[in-house]
């Protein structure tokens, strides 16, 4: 297996002030699992979206908050915060603090897909 350094791996920017970096996995679905590492800036809101299969995130610097379906309200995020999302429940995160949010997140899929519902965004 190849040692990655989150240095040497290039940002693709997400609309709203937000990068991710694709550590694991490629565009040929030669993994099993893909993981990344995303950067938001403070204000930034993921959008209410989900996932065909489960996702896990963990905070890693940074404040915020989270939501996902079935749950009552939001839940505050921060360092040490892991966040399991089983396959095709709505969920979301934004950043709460002045400082930026930092989450790995590993999607069980060879391929990264998203299923977006604005109508829910708030």
């Amino acid at each position: 297996m190849p040692i990655i350094d989150v240095k040497e791996v290039p940002k693709q920017p997400f609309p709203g002030g937000a990068t991710y970096q694709t550590l694991v996995g490629d565009d040929q679905g030669s993994t099993p699992i893909r993981l990344g590492l995303q950067v938001s800036e403070p204000g930034y809101s993921t959008g209410t979206h989900s996932h065909p299969y489960m996702e896990v995130v963990t905070v890693i610097e940074g404040t915020g908050e989270a939501w996902v379906e079935g749950q009552d309200g939001v839940t505050p995020i921060h360092p040490g915060v892991t966040l399991i999302l089983p396959p095709n429940v709505k969920h979301g995160f934004r950043v709460t603090g002045t400082e930026q949010l930092k989450t790995y997140g590993v999607h069980a899929s060879p391929d990264r897909v998203v299923e977006w519902f604005p109508e829910d965004d708030g």
